[in-house]
């Protein structure tokens, strides 16, 4: 009971995070500023769904995280490339 309280007020704080971080994409004055918003909700989304996985016992959520902070990752990647140099 404990556990399932506490896992859903850390996702609960993550969660307002995450609003504070939309706020910041929104509102960012430059592409870069937008860039690290943008890869910070997808760091908090990633940890949302660890503590869900973790509050329903489910492991399959967990590889879903897994592959989702790969592809953010590589995402990132790209959009740190594109800022850095532009289109060629």
């Amino acid at each position: 009971m404990i556990g399932e309280l506490s896992l859903a007020v850390a996702a609960a704080v993550l969660l307002g995070y995450v609003l504070v971080c939309t706020l910041r994409l929104a509102i960012g004055p430059t592409p870069a500023d937008r860039a690290v918003a943008l890869d910070t909700i997808n760091t908090l989304v990633v940890a949302i769904m660890v503590l869900l996985g973790a509050a329903l016992n489910l492991m399959i959520i967990m590889d879903v995280a897994l592959v989702y902070a790969l592809l953010s990752f590589v995402g990132t990647l790209y959009v740190a490339r594109y800022l850095q140099e532009g289109l060629r």
